[in-house]
C-alpha cells in the first residue's frame, strides 16, 4: 500500500490508480476514510507512507509512474504475474494481532514464496515467532517447528540417533527434521537459532546453503546424503545483541545464508491498538497507560546514559493487559510482571526503583503520597 496514487473519475465514480498504472480495486476501510478525509477528487495525487496520506503534485506521481512503467513490448509470464499478484495483495492475510508494516510483510511473503531462508530478528517479545507462523498460515503449506534453543542434543534433533531393540538390535532412527526437509514446499521454523548449540549451526551449514542443500547422515549404515526437497523454506528467529546473555554470537557464514527481516518495536499508539484488539473489554485508558509505560522504557534504553539495561517487551505488555482483564490493578500487575525483570542493586539508584517511579505515574491509589520520596523516608526513620 505504501506509494503514490492518483484519483480519477470514470462515469462519475472516483477510481484510485497506483504508480504502476494498476487500478486499486479495494482500499481497507480505515485507510479509505483517511484518504477521503485528505482529498478524493479528480486529478489529485496522494502519497501513503504506511501510516498517513498526504497530497502531492501530479509531477511527483508522473515521475514515479515513469519509474515503475514497463516497456509495452515486455510480456510478463502468467505464472510470474500470479506470484506478483499474490505478493502485492497479501497484506490482507496478515493477522490483525501482528504489528508489521506492509513493506516488511510483503518481503516476508515474497521470501517464503521464493523458497528463501528467512531470519526474523528483533528484541524479545516483538512478534518474531508470530510473524513466522503467520507466513505459514498465509502460504497454506506443510509446516514443522523445531525449538533449537531448547534442545540439549543437536545431532539427535537434526539428524537422529542410534537405538537398540531385542528384535532389530542396534539401528539408526532418523529425526523428524530429516523427514521435514524431504517434504516439498514445506515451511520449517527454526526457533531461537541464536540460542542453539554451535553443533546445530555446523549441521545446518550445508542444509541452508543454496548451492548445496543437503544433510549428511553419518550415523546411518550407508551414510546417506539427504537432499532438501524443492520449495522448502527455512524461517529462523534470533535475538541479536549484547543484552541477550543466553545467546551466542552467530557465525557470519551462517548469517549469510539468510534473508534478514528485522521486526520493529511498536510505538505507543501501535502498542495500544494491539492491546485493544486483544482485550476489547479492558478500559482503553488503562491499556494506553501500559503502552506509554512500555514506550517510555524503550526511549530510556535509547539514551546514551540510560538507567535501564532493557525495555519492557510487547510480550510483557500483553501479560499486563491480561492481568487487568482478570481484575488486577495496574500496580499489582506491574509488581508481578515488570519489577522482577530489573535489578534492585543500588537502592534508590537501581533499575527497579527507576521503573517503579515510572509506573507510579500511571497508578492512582487515591493518595498524594510519593512512595519514592527518599527525603521523607529518611526523616520518618529519624
Amino acid at each position: 500500500m505504501i506509494g503514490y496514487y492518483k484519483v480519477e473519475k470514470v462515469d462519475g465514480k472516483s477510481q484510485v490508480i497506483d504508480a504502476s498504472g494498476k487500478l486499486v480495486k479495494k482500499v481497507p476501510g480505515k485507510l479509505y476514510s483517511q484518504m477521503k478525509a485528505k482529498v478524493l477528487g479528480n486529478g489529485n495525487a496522494l502519497y501513503f507512507n504506511g501510516d498517513n496520506w498526504k497530497q502531492v503534485s501530479m509531477k511527483e506521481y508522473d515521475k514515479e509512474f515513469k519509474a515503475n512503467s514497463r516497456p509495452v513490448n515486455v510480456d510478463i509470464p502468467e505464472e510470474h504475474q500470479a506470484i506478483m499478484n499474490m505478493i502485492h495483495s497479501s497484506y490482507s492475510l496478515k493477522p490483525k494481532g501482528l504489528k508489521m508494516n506492509e513493506l516488511k510483510w510483503k518481503y516476508l511473503i515474497r521470501s517464503g514464496v521464493r523458497g528463501k531462508n528467512i531470519m526474523m530478528t528483533g528484541p524479545a517479545g516483538c512478534g518474531k515467532t508470530m510473524a513466522a507462523k503467520a507466513l505459514v498460515n498465509a502460504l497454506d503449506r506443510p509446516d514443522y517447528y523445531f525449538n533449537l534453543g531448547a534442545t540439549q542434543d543437536p545431532r539427535a534433533t537434526l539428524i537422529g540417533n542410534t537405538q537398540f531393540s531385542k528384535e532389530d538390535g542396534t539401528y539408526f532412527s532418523e529425526s523428524l527434521f530429516v523427514k521435514a526437509i524431504q517434504q516439498e514446499n514445506a515451511v520449517i521454523l527454526l526457533d531461537e537459532l541464536s540460542r542453539a548449540h554451535p553443533d546445530a549451526w555446523n549441521i545446518l551449514m550445508t542444509v541452508l546453503d543454496s548451492g548445496q542443500r543437503y544433510l549428511r547422515l553419518d550415523e546411518a549404515k550407508k551414510q546417506t546424503t539427504i537432499k532438501v526437497a524443492n520449495g522448502v523454506t527455512f524461517i529462523a528467529t534470533a535475538n541479536i545483541g549484547n543484552e541477550y546473555t543466553s545467546t551466542r554470537v552467530m557465525d557470519k557464514a551462517l548469517m549469510d545464508r539468510f534473508t534478514i527481516i528485522e521486526m520493529d518495536l511498536l510505538s505507543a499508539e501501535e502498542e495500544k491498538d494491539l492491546l485493544e484488539y486483544m482485550f476489547p473489554l479492558v478500559d482503553s485508558n488503562m491499556l494506553g497507560s501500559i503502552a506509554e509505560i512500555t514506550e517510555s522504557t524503550r526511549k530510556e534504553c535509547n539514551k546514551e546514559d540510560s538507567r535501564l539495561s532493557s525495555p519492557v517487551s510487547t510480550r510483557t505488555s500483553v501479560e499486563l493487559a491480561g492481568l487487568l482483564f482478570d481484575g488486577f490493578a495496574l500496580a499489582e500487575a506491574a509488581e508481578i510482571t515488570i519489577y522482577p525483570q530489573y535489578s534492585n542493586d543500588g537502592g534508590v539508584d537501581s533499575e527497579r526503583t527507576f521503573v517503579k517511579q515510572l509506573v507510579q505515574k500511571y497508578c492512582d491509589d487515591g493518595t498524594d503520597e510519593d512512595l519514592f520520596n527518599v527525603e521523607d523516608e529518611a526523616s520518618t526513620e529519624a
